[in-house]
Order: structure tokens, then C-alpha cells, then sequence
């Protein structure tokens, strides 16, 4: 197996590190990486805020559904779909264009998020350990004032880096799916119960399916923070209502 392959296989999200410091020219490599991915049309559709204040990693600490070792990371990232620059610059060069619309955010949240993904395999090439954070889609009012969003901009997703603890490092990646009910042939497959109880059973672990189940719907999918996150989704997407 080459490098690339078994860097892919084995990485795993981490959530404590050590205090050792992200060199400069590791950061801009991680970055470079980052600008770097595919993306649609070569537009770039994504901007990144780096984080550095302190004041603004322990605000995200409570934004972001509480997670304290956001405020420990060496690096945040933010990465936002970003539909207002080439709309605006469309303006600046006297054109006539639509207001953007929900296609265009979609299509650059799928930018931002490749980007951040080229990211953390650049990261984890250099022995730097990432999380992703998804709540950064919640709170709309307070993630727009703290990181001065303006429309047409939407944070798609978070990553916060650092070196893994010994602990993190030993700790055992979560199991994945069977590949035989992830991938299918030409069309989406026919998911009766006994499919899906394949592609989810081995969550459950020493407990039954049905229990597994009804535990997780009502921690993730009935959740507050899960309610806030289409919440504010909806929010931020009004922006692109023409």
C-alpha cells in the first residue's frame, strides 16, 4: 500500500493535542494544499478565515455546540462558500448578474469542502491531526458577527489542527460501513429493512439494533443542536431566495 492510501485508511478525527506549535511553512503548506483542490470551473468558489485571535477560538467554543478543544487547536479554519466575490466583481465590470441562487451555494459549499479535505490530507501527510466541526453551520446570527459573514457567504465547514496526543494516537478509529451497502451499481439501490439494518448494525455494537437506533435518533437526530442546525441553515439561505 503507498502512502497516500494507508494515510487515508488510518486517519482518524482528534480532538487533544499537545502543545507543540504549527511551524509557519507547515501552515503554508497545509494551505497551499487547500487552494489547490478541484474546483468548479476554477472558480474557487470558498474563502478561508484563518483564526488566529484567541477571543474568537473561545467564542466558537460556544457557538459551535460547546467543544472546548476548539480553543486548544493551533489552527482553525473556516470555510466559507462564497458566491458574493464573483458576484460582486460581475457588478464591479459593469455585467447584469442574477442574485446568486441556492445551485450556486451548492456548488460552492461542494468547493469549500474539497477544499478543506485536500486540507486534511495535507495535515496528516505532515503528522498534523484534525477534527472537522459541522455545528460552525449553527448559531447563524452569532457565526455571522463574530466572523463578519456578509450575504452570500456561508461557513460550510470548520477544521482545527494540531499535533494528536499519545492517547489520540492510540485510540481506535471508528469502523466503517461495509463497502458492499455503501457502493452501489448505476442506481441507487432498493434499501428495504434488511438492507439498511446491514449498513447500520455494526454501530450497535454489544447492544441490539433497535436499541442502537432509538438512542441515536433521539442524541443526534431529534437533538436540539440538530434542530438549531436547520434552523440556521434556513436562515443563512435566504440570502439565495430569488
Amino acid at each position: 500500500m503507498n502512502e497516500i492510501l494507508d494515510s487515508l485508511y488510518n486517519r482518524k478525527s482528534v480532538r487533544e493535542f499537545t502543545d507543540r506549535e504549527i511551524s509557519a511553512e507547515d501552515k503554508a503548506c497545509i494551505l497551499r494544499a487547500a487552494a489547490e483542490a478541484p474546483t468548479a470551473g476554477c472558480q474557487q468558489l470558498y474563502t478561508i478565515i484563518d483564526v488566529t485571535d484567541q477571543k474568537i477560538k473561545d467564542a466558537l467554543i460556544d457557538t459551535c455546540d460547546h467543544q472546548p478543544f476548539i480553543g486548544s487547536g493551533k489552527m482553525v479554519l473556516v470555510f466559507c462558500a462564497d458566491c458574493k466575490k464573483w458576484y460582486d466583481a460581475f457588478l464591479d465590470t459593469g455585467c447584469e448578474p442574477r442574485n446568486p441562487g441556492l445551485g450556486d451555494l451548492f456548488l460552492a459549499i461542494s468547493d469549500a469542502n474539497i477544499a478543506a479535505q485536500n486540507s486534511v490530507v495535507a495535515a496528516e501527510s505532515l503528522g498534523i491531526g484534525s477534527c472537522y466541526i459541522g455545528d460552525i453551520m449553527e448559531n447563524c446570527e452569532e457565526q455571522r458577527k463574530l466572523l463578519k459573514l456578509p450575504e452570500y457567504v456561508f461557513p460550510a465547514a470548520m477544521l482545527v489542527f494540531g499535533y494528536p496526543t499519545e492517547s489520540q494516537k492510540k485510540r481506535q478509529k471508528p469502523e466503517r460501513a461495509p463497502m458492499d451497502v455503501i457502493v452501489s451499481e448505476n442506481a441507487y439501490p432498493e434499501m428495504n429493512s434488511e438492507y439498511r439494518e446491514k449498513l447500520f448494525a455494526y454501530k450497535a455494537q454489544a447492544r441490539s439494533y433497535e436499541d442502537f437506533m432509538r438512542a441515536f435518533c433521539n442524541r443526534k437526530y431529534n437533538s436540539d443542536f440538530s434542530k438549531e442546525m436547520t434552523r440556521s441553515v434556513r436562515e443563512y439561505t435566504k440570502d439565495f431566495d430569488n
